[in-house]
């Protein structure tokens, strides 16, 4: 009987320490800045929904801002096999925002948003039923050496702006 006490002991100070490390891994929180495509990804659904259907994420291709007060901006591009060739024409990438954003001088308020950079240099921004709510020209990045197919950076000449890319055109944004 005794043994089993020992036994038992042994069990529950190793199930301890394995929810100590998991409390410790907790606190290892994404800082204040830009986050890594991993950092975004384990944050993000899975799938997403925009007209009427779910569309996986690309998660090799996501990226985020964690601002100051603990708000995200996160973005990644989507599967869109199953949408018309008319709706994949602009909707590439899906949007969250927890705060409202100023884009090109216009504000867009919280929440989830299909978009993409259509010729023209151009963003267009839609809500979850298609429906255009922010256009704003686009930038392309020439020293880029190696573009991403999505990925956030910061702003280095505006501080508290960040640049959204996809491959190498961005947009300017920052919290309203």
């Amino acid at each position: 009987m005794r043994d089993y006490g020992i036994r038992a002991g042994f069990a529950l100070m190793a199930v301890l320490a394995v929810c100590v490390g998991s409390f410790g891994q907790a606190g290892d929180a994404p800082k204040p800045g830009v986050l890594t495509r991993e950092q975004a990804a384990a944050i993000l659904p899975p799938s997403v929904f925009y007209r009427g259907q779910s569309a996986t994420i690309q998660a090799r291709n996501s990226g985020g801002v964690k601002l100051p007060d603990g708000k995200l901006v996160l973005a990644a591009v989507v599967d869109t096999g199953g949408y018309s060739t008319s709706v994949q024409q602009t909707y590439q990438a899906y949007l969250l925002t927890e705060v409202a954003l100023m884009i090109g001088g216009k504000t867009l308020a919280p929440g989830a948003y299909g978009f993409g950079f259509v010729a023209g240099d151009k963003l267009v921004v839609m809500d979850v039923g298609a429906n255009e709510v922010l256009t704003s020209a686009t930038v392309k990045d020439t020293t880029l050496m190696r573009p991403n197919p999505l990925h956030f950076a910061a702003d280095e000449s505006v501080p508290g702006q960040y640049r959204l890319y996809m491959g190498r055109s961005y947009v300017a944004f920052a919290t309203k």
